[in-house]
């Protein structure tokens, strides 16, 4: 499996993203890298794409691959595609507050903390449906980490349902242009892709 080992806050500031996207809350006072010179449009394209791969932490091949999956939907292809990255159920565990960063939700779902549907999972990359169930594994609900995150507020979105008591969230629906609150141009990803 490969692993996005890169400093966050560096690739945070070379793509213009704020830190707080990314679950990490620090800040940096340099300028960022991208304010140097006017990109092109090309230029432009790509940055967006590479962002929505840093945030989620996925690789090309696999970004492709929801892209292609995305044109093969109805409805708009870059909203399909945000769709997609958003049911990603480490995406989805983040959301849920089991986590306090998308890589660290992604490890513990790798490390089997987690149930779907009432069954052990361990597939970051698994796409969520309306109306699963994840949950906290019994052997993992007394760990320090989890009960540590659910005493912690968390904005849960409207597409999710958080029960704090249980540990258990459930996929009311999937997620909508409106759910996604960084800044992102996905007809720029669309038009990168479709040269």
């Amino acid at each position: 499996m490969a692993k996005n080992m890169q400093p966050i806050l560096k690739k945070c500031r070379a793509l213009g993203i704020e830190p707080g996207v990314m679950g990490v809350h620090k800040s940096s006072n340099r300028n960022p890298l991208n304010a140097r010179r006017k990109k092109s449009e090309y230029g432009q394209q790509l940055n967006e794409k590479q962002k929505l791969k840093f945030i989620y932490g996925v690789l090309e091949k696999q970004f492709h691959k929801y892209y292609l999956a995305a044109t093969k939907k109805d409805g708009i292809t870059g909203e399909m595609l945000l769709q997609i990255l958003e049911s990603r159920l480490d995406n989805v565990v983040f959301r849920l507050g089991l986590a306090s960063t998308r890589r660290e939700a992604r490890q513990l779902v790798s490390h089997a903390h987690f149930t779907l549907n009432g069954k052990k999972i361990n597939i970051p990359s698994y796409l969520v449906k309306a109306g699963d169930v994840i949950a906290v594994r019994e052997k993992s609900r007394s760990s320090v980490k989890f009960t540590s995150l659910m005493e912690k507020d968390v904005i849960v979105p409207k597409w999710l349902d958080m029960n704090k008591d249980t540990m258990e969230g459930r996929v009311v629906a999937l997620a909508s242009r409106e759910d996604i609150e960084y800044p992102v141009e996905e007809h720029l990803i669309v038009e990168y892709y479709s040269k």
